[in-house]
């Protein structure tokens, strides 16, 4: 499963939402635009990290939409969403 924290007319969000759901996996997308609780979760899970996206990968904190990409092009995000899938 795939835990996304989201918020409204963010292009990071759209652009992180678009990669995963190419990769047609289950995702939890949590919408914090205005929901200050999640946001304080979000912040919490997150390290004290409060931009959006924060992504996780099974139990596995990934970052931001920038770290996803990353993991895409090094060939990492499959084999961590199969890990996280078993």
């Amino acid at each position: 499963m795939i835990t996304i924290y989201t918020a409204m007319l963010c292009p990071y969000c759209a652009r992180a939402l678009q990669l995963l759901r190419s990769k047609n996996v289950a995702i939890e997308e949590i919408d914090v635009t205005y929901d200050p609780a999640e946001r304080a979760q979000m912040r919490a899970r997150a390290g004290g990290r409060n931009s959006v996206p924060q992504i996780w990968v099974g139990e596995t904190h990934v970052g931001g939409s920038d770290e996803l990409a990353a993991l895409e092009r090094a060939g990492e995000l499959d084999p961590m969403i199969a890990a996280a899938a078993q």
